[in-house]
């Protein structure tokens, strides 16, 4: 298994929990892991990326043209990290469009839906990896892996992200 991620928002939508999710369901299937906390300024607001490597690497930072998959919780940060995705890469991406490249995009306008009501802003992440479990077809984890890490992080709030990933999930299959 050799897998790259780029996780790329700002400060506060928690990219740093994505990590960590992904973090415990690498270990968990006794995958090598290897990621970076986060680049760029991580008090609220500022941009913010993180590098996910899993599989036999030895250097956490993925190079340009190496990651299997951007997730971006923002369309901007998204399109700042996009030299680091493959050409037959995917991206997932909150935004409402995102212009066409040599990839697998898929784009959804979570903000537009947490402003609706569907889910609590503060899930956004949550929200982009269960569009990930639902249209990426070769992202290592299953949704109960990524279920039983958000569990492990931070119970008292598993049962309200766990809504959240379904109802992300749910939507992913009318994109």
């Amino acid at each position: 298994m050799r897998y790259q991620i780029v996780i790329a928002g700002f400060g506060g939508q928690g990219v740093v929990f994505l990590v960590k999710v992904l973090s415990i369901c690498a270990s968990k299937r006794g995958y090598k892991f290897l990621g970076t906390e986060n680049h760029g300024m991580s008090q609220r607001g500022g941009s913010v990326s993180s590098h996910i490597k899993i599989g036999d690497f030895h250097n956490p930072l993925i190079d340009f043209s190496q990651a299997d998959l951007l997730i971006g919780l923002d369309k901007d940060e998204a399109l700042l990290n996009l030299p680091y995705l493959k050409k037959d890469g995917k991206v997932v991406v909150n935004a409402e469009s995102f212009p066409k490249i040599d990839a697998e995009v898929f784009a959804v306008d979570a903000n537009a839906l947490a402003e609706k009501g569907i889910f609590d802003a503060k899930g956004l992440n949550v929200f982009m990896i269960g569009i990930t479990l639902a249209k990426v077809k070769d992202f290592p984890f299953s949704t109960q892996e990524v279920k039983e890490a958000i569990k492990e992080i931070n119970p008292k709030f598993a049962a309200k992200n766990f809504e959240i990933l379904d109802k992300a999930i749910e939507y992913a299959k009318n994109i």
